[in-house]
């Protein structure tokens, strides 16, 4: 599935009252979920499939690669990108951002934007915290389930 038609199955989903859509066949996985203020869409791209080579022993599959060791992360829990996109403390150049370094959120209060492909991602406080530490700055990239946040349970 090419961006073209994401976007135009978006437009779709949006333009109804839709708030889950799946499909699924044999290269891709599309899901979108909607709820009152996120719109989430993931697309799983299709396996690395070995090949052999004619008259050749078939060729197995490659090992796993390691993952990077993480940075150390302060003491407390992360709170991580649930997409990809980029990562913003505001909702506008001009504004304040939305929290601070040792500031307590209640559930549900915005944290900050990860806008992904011109949507702009709210993401919530999941229960009530303080923040430790901003992991991200303004305007950067991050991948899925790149740590945004450092928090301790309040």
């Amino acid at each position: 599935m090419d961006i073209k038609d994401l976007k135009v199955l978006i437009k779709m989903i949006t333009e109804t009252d839709i708030t889950e859509f799946e499909m699924d066949n044999s290269d891709e996985k599309v899901v979108i979920r909607r709820g009152s203020k996120t719109e989430y869409v993931t697309v799983a791209a299709p396996a690395p499939q070995a090949f052999a080579a004619p008259q050749q022993a078939p060729v197995a599959a490659a090992p796993a690669v390691a993952a990077a060791p993480a940075a150390p992360v302060e003491a407390g829990e992360t709170l991580n990108s649930p997409i990809v996109g980029t990562f913003y403390r505001a909702p506008a150049p001009d504004a304040a951002p939305y929290v601070e370094v040792g500031q307590v959120v209640e559930k549900g209060q915005v944290l900050c934007i990860v806008e992904a492909m011109k949507l702009m991602n709210e993401i919530e406080a999941e229960y009530r915290c303080k923040i430790v530490k901003i992991c991200k700055e303004n305007a950067q990239p991050v991948e899925f389930g790149d740590a945004l946040f450092v928090v301790e349970k309040a």
